[in-house]
Order: structure tokens, then C-alpha cells, then sequence
């Protein structure tokens, strides 16, 4: 199990660093995606911070096992929000099967996390 977690934190990790950058630094291209998702840039930002704090909590969560915990459930609703405005603006499904997947990998991690302690 111990494999496992640590596999889906730094997959995690992965993916969410360069979103959250891109949104912080107001990246053209993520302004425009999340325009289309009907998110302000001030939204945009807080979401780039919670996407920071949530790989913050997930990587010391290999050292803290309660905190990985939190921070996957965080990550988890962040990307279950994520695919809510995906559907309000009928995205087609392969668009919403990215936040989707990963979202189901935060909650394994999650579980995982549980399992292990």
C-alpha cells in the first residue's frame, strides 16, 4: 500500500503543480479555459492556491499520513468542482473525464491512506 500512495501522490503532484501555476501566473491559455468555464480571475487564483496547498498537504501527507489524508479529500472536491463546471458548460466528455480520473485517484488516495493506519 505504502507503494501505492506514494505513486498517487507524486502522480497527483504532477499534474496539479503546472495547472496551478498556469493559473497563478495568468497563463493566456488557462484564462481563456476557465472564461469558458464562466470563472473569474479572481476565482482562478483562489483555485491555483488550492490546487498549491492540496500538493503541499499531499506530499508532507507521505511523512503525516492525517494531513495526506485531508489534502486528498480537498484535491478530491477541488476536482469534483472542477467537473461541475465542466458540465454546466457542456463540455464533451472527454474534456470532463480528465478531472474526472483524477479526482477518482484522489479519493483511492484517500482511502489508501486510511487503509494503511
Amino acid at each position: 500500500m505504502t507503494v501505492a500512495i506514494i505513486v498517487l501522490t507524486i502522480l497527483l503532484a504532477i499534474i496539479l503543480i503546472p495547472l496551478a501555476v498556469q493559473k497563478l501566473t495568468g497563463n493566456a491559455q488557462m484564462r481563456e479555459r476557465m472564461s469558458h468555464l464562466g470563472v473569474s480571475a479572481g476565482l482562478t487564483r483562489v483555485i491555483g492556491l488550492l490546487e498549491l496547498a492540496g500538493v503541499a498537504g499531499l506530499l508532507l501527507g507521505l511523512k503525516f499520513w492525517q494531513l495526506g489524508l485531508v489534502a486528498a479529500v480537498g484535491v478530491t472536491v477541488l476536482l469534483i468542482a472542477a467537473v461541475a463546471y465542466h458540465l454546466r458548460a457542456k463540455d464533451d466528455g472527454k474534456v470532463i473525464m480528465v478531472p474526472l480520473f483524477f479526482a477518482f485517484a484522489s479519493a483511492a488516495l484517500a482511502f489508501l491512506h486510511l487503509l494503511a493506519h
